[in-house]
């Protein structure tokens, strides 16, 4: 019976460990809807990333601090080139993120501060459990008049799933 009992402890940390890891790891990929002219799905309402789709965009690095993490280099598209490539034709984006956090921003915030995508953070690509898999950063250090105050915290979403151009 001991061995027995061995073997089922193990099957459960082999699960817990699957469970935990595929907690960590959500897909690298980003649906867009709304005000675009461009869509690729088959109701032709939404513009799907894929990860390749994403990594094939231009990648752009902010290095800067956030509320949460201290000075790193964040890299990924820039958000411009996202609404750039589904035609956005809104003035709002509406972000939504896994842990059901929503949050709007201006679309004139894209070029007014260069924020991008990131899906990665000094080099290591993110996960659920550290901002990931996308995380919308702006050059907090560039404009701390602007960019240094709890409204302005609001707009770093990270675990974004998908936005709605309004």
């Amino acid at each position: 019976m001991h061995n027995r009992k061995g073997w089922w402890q193990a099957l459960w940390i082999v699960f817990a460990f699957a469970a935990w890891t595929s907690a960590q790891a959500a897909p690298l990929s980003l649906d867009v809807s709304g005000k675009i002219r461009n869509t690729n799905d088959p109701t032709h309402k939404v513009f799907h990333f894929t990860e390749a789709a994403l990594l094939a965009l231009p990648v752009h690095a902010i290095s800067t601090t956030t509320t949460w993490t201290p000075k790193s280099t964040f890299t990924g598209p820039l958000l411009s080139d996202i609404l750039k490539t589904v035609g956005a034709t809104g003035t709002e984006i509406e972000f939504h993120s896994y842990d059901d956090y929503s949050y709007t921003i201006p679309v004139s915030d894209a070029a007014h501060y260069g924020v991008i995508v990131a899906y990665a953070m000094n080099g290591t690509r993110l996960k659920v459990s550290d901002y990931g898999p996308l995380f919308l950063v702006y050059p907090r250090d560039a404009f701390p008049g602007e960019l240094m105050n709890v409204s302005a915290d609001s707009k770093f979403i990270w675990q974004i799933k998908s936005f709605i151009i309004k």
